[in-house]
C-alpha cells in the first residue's frame, strides 16, 4: 500500500474532495447568504436577488458535475 494515505490514492482523495468537500462549501455559503438577507431584511425580491448574484458561481460547479456524471467521465 505504498503511495496510499488510508488506502485511497491521490486522484481518489482530491475526487472525494471536489465533489463532497466543495459541495459541503457551497452549502454553507447558501445558508450564509440565507442568514445576510434574513439579517438585512431586504424583503422577497431582495432575498432573490442576493441568493442570484452570490450564489451564481456555483451554477457553473454543479453543472460540470451533472455534465461529467452524464457523460461518463
Amino acid at each position: 500500500m505504498e503511495g496510499t494515505i488510508f488506502g485511497l490514492t491521490e486522484a481518489q482523495i482530491t475526487e472525494l474532495g471536489m465533489t463532497y468537500g466543495v459541495g459541503g462549501l457551497m452549502l454553507l455559503m447558501v445558508f450564509i447568504v440565507g442568514h445576510l438577507a434574513w439579517q438585512s431584511k431586504v424583503g422577497k425580491f431582495g432575498t432573490f436577488i442576493l441568493f442570484l448574484g452570490l450564489t451564481f458561481g456555483l451554477v457553473g460547479f454543479i453543472a460540470k458535475y451533472i455534465i461529467q456524471h452524464s457523460l461518463g467521465i
